[in-house]
C-alpha cells in the first residue's frame, strides 16, 4: 500500500493524461458496442463540444493543483485533520481518506450546487446535455470547476490526507465521472446491487432526468452511500423513463453551442417547474 501511495504521489502529469484519455476512449468504444439508449446524434460533434469543457476543467485543476498541495502541506505541518486524529492502519487510512474526500470534495459541493442559486446557475451547463454519455462526465462550466477545486482543497485540509491519497482519489474521481455517465447497458441486477455502495451508470442517470424532483437526487460521484444516508436517493426508478436535459434549456441552439453555454450563468434566471428558486 505504501508503494501504491508513493506511485500516485509522484505520478507524472502525462500518465494522468493517459489515464483520462485512455479511460474515456475505452468507455466510448463500449458505448458503441453495448449502448443503454440508441441516440440519434452526431457522436464526434457531441464529444468535441464536451471535450472543450473537459479541457477547461483539466486546465483549472492543473492550475489549482498548488492549492491542493498547499492544503495537504498545511494540514501536515499543523498535525490537523480527521486522519491524524484517527491514526488508522494504512489500508483503512486510504479508504477513510478517499471516502471523506468524496463526501466533501464531490458530494457536498454537488449538493450545494443544487441548493444555492448562484452555484446552480453554473451547474446548469452540466445538466443541459440531451445525450448523456461518457464525455458528459466533465462537462463543467469553468466557474463550476473552481467551486469543485475549492471544495476539494477544503476536503484535503479537513481530512489531513497525504498527497498520495489525494492523487489516488482524484484518479478514481475522474474515472467514476466518466463511468457513471457512460451510455452503457449494465445487467440490471448487478447495477442494482453495486449501487448500494458505489455510484453506477443507472443510479446516476436518474440525476440527469430533465425535471424535478429527480434532478435533485443521486448526487454521488464515487460512493452512493452518501445519497442513501442523507435520503437523497430515489427508489424503484425506471431507467428507460429518464429523459435527459433540463426543462429550462431544451433548445438545441443553446445546448450545442459553446458560447451560449458559457453565457448561461450570466443570463436572466429561468426557474424550472417545481423550482426551489424563484425566477
Amino acid at each position: 500500500m505504501a508503494d501504491l501511495l508513493s506511485y500516485f504521489e509522484n505520478i507524472p502529469k502525462e500518465y494522468r493524461t493517459i489515464f483520462l484519455v485512455g479511460g474515456l476512449s475505452v468507455l466510448t468504444l463500449l458505448e458503441s458496442s453495448f449502448p443503454l439508449l440508441n441516440f440519434k446524434y452526431k457522436k464526434i460533434k457531441h464529444i468535441s463540444l464536451n471535450l472543450f469543457f473537459t479541457l477547461t476543467t483539466v486546465l483549472i485543476n492543473l492550475a489549482g493543483a498548488s492549492l491542493i498541495l498547499y492544503a495537504s502541506i498545511q494540514s501536515e505541518l499543523l498535525g490537523f485533520g480527521l486522519l491524524k486524529f484517527l491514526d488508522l492502519p494504512l489500508v483503512f487510512e486510504i479508504l477513510v481518506g478517499i471516502m471523506f474526500l468524496d463526501l466533501v470534495g464531490a458530494w457536498l459541493v454537488h449538493f450545494l450546487e443544487h441548493k444555492v442559486r448562484f452555484m446552480w446557475r453554473f451547474h446548469i451547463i452540466h445538466h443541459t446535455d440531451p445525450f448523456v454519455d461518457a464525455s458528459t462526465g466533465l462537462r463543467h462550466h469553468p466557474g463550476e470547476a473552481i467551486f469543485r477545486l475549492t471544495f476539494t482543497s477544503l476536503a484535503v485540509f479537513l481530512s489531513g490526507a497525504s498527497f498520495g491519497i489525494v492523487m489516488l482519489y482524484q484518479t478514481l474521481s475522474v474515472f467514476f465521472a466518466h463511468w457513471t455517465h457512460a451510455n452503457i447497458k449494465i445487467p440490471t441486477k448487478f447495477d442494482s446491487i453495486l449501487s448500494y455502495v458505489f455510484v453506477t451508470p443507472d443510479f446516476h442517470k436518474v440525476h440527469h432526468h430533465f425535471a424535478l424532483p429527480k434532478t435533485d437526487s443521486h448526487y454521488g460521484n464515487i460512493f452512493s452511500l452518501w445519497d442513501h444516508i442523507f435520503n437523497c436517493s430515489i427508489k424503484n426508478y425506471k431507467i428507460q423513463s429518464i429523459k435527459y436535459g433540463l426543462d429550462t434549456h431544451m433548445d438545441i441552439k443553446e445546448t450545442r453551442n459553446i458560447k451560449t453555454l458559457l453565457l448561461i450563468p450570466f443570463q436572466k434566471y429561468r426557474a424550472p417547474r417545481g423550482s426551489k428558486f424563484s425566477a
